[in-house]
């Protein structure tokens, strides 16, 4: 059996990574975002990378930090959100980002991840994402061509795995992650707990293995984003 496990994060990147690469990332925010990877690519020094994400967390932590160092040139996701620091690069045309609807995008992932090149779809039509795609009518109503997405390196959370890469999410951190496993050439998963192969219900697998090329064990800070109290 192929050995899919490494020791730490950067070990798991090494040999992965490369100028100019399309990373695709799961996560919402700082929920369910493959964090410990983060920090391997940041410290691999790629530069010139296209992120693939719903947003990119806040100025420090999660893909904000790749934006510090100035590593990230193009962001494709559907949410500026609470970072700073993606605000004023965008502002300043410093970064380049194209914006998706939020289904859009998690449906380009899916789509990439099964081999679908392009779909239609209504959601869009007649804003400024419809601008220079492709229109034609379904049942008397107008849809836009929106392109499947295909990475050159997916990077995961998952609460539990195993040796073969099996992985299963835990509730809302379960995300965009499905969905960035499967459109990677290759796939790193990081995960809170690793157990043998078996030891999984096969009814509760939400990643197959197949679609996951490494996998390593890791500890999460699971920091808050905005915390919400009652007085």
């Amino acid at each position: 059996m192929i050995n899919k496990v490494y020791q730490s994060a950067r070990e798991a990147l090494e040999g992965l990574t490369a100028d100019g690469q399309i990373v695709a990332v799961g996560g919402f925010g700082l929920c369910g975002i493959p964090e410990q990877l983060i920090l391997a690519l940041r410290d691999s020094g790629a530069t010139g990378l296209t992120a693939v994400s719903n947003n990119a967390g806040v100025d420090d932590w999660g893909l904000g930090l790749l934006l510090q160092t100035r590593q990230i040139r193009k962001m494709v996701s559907s949410y500026v959100g609470e970072n700073a620091e993606f605000e004023r690069q965008f502002m300043a045309n410093e970064l380049e980002l194209e914006f998706n609807p939020q289904g859009t995008l998690a449906e380009r992932l899916r789509a990439g991840g099964a081999g679908i090149p392009a779909f239609y779809t209504r959601t869009g039509v007649g804003t400024v994402i419809a601008e220079g795609k492709e229109h034609r009518e379904f049942d008397g109503a107008t849809h836009i061509m929106e392109s499947g997405i295909k990475a050159d390196l997916s990077l995961v959370k998952a609460w539990k795995g195993d040796r073969s890469g099996n992985l299963i999410y835990r509730k809302t951190a379960r995300n965009f992650n499905p969905m960035v496993a499967t459109c990677g050439n290759n796939t790193v998963a990081e995960v809170e707990e690793l157990v043998e192969p078996g030891m999984l219900d096969p009814d509760h697998i939400h990643t197959q293995g197949i679609f996951v090329d490494r996998i390593v064990q890791t500890s999460s800070e699971k920091r808050i984003e905005n915390r919400t109290t009652l007085g």
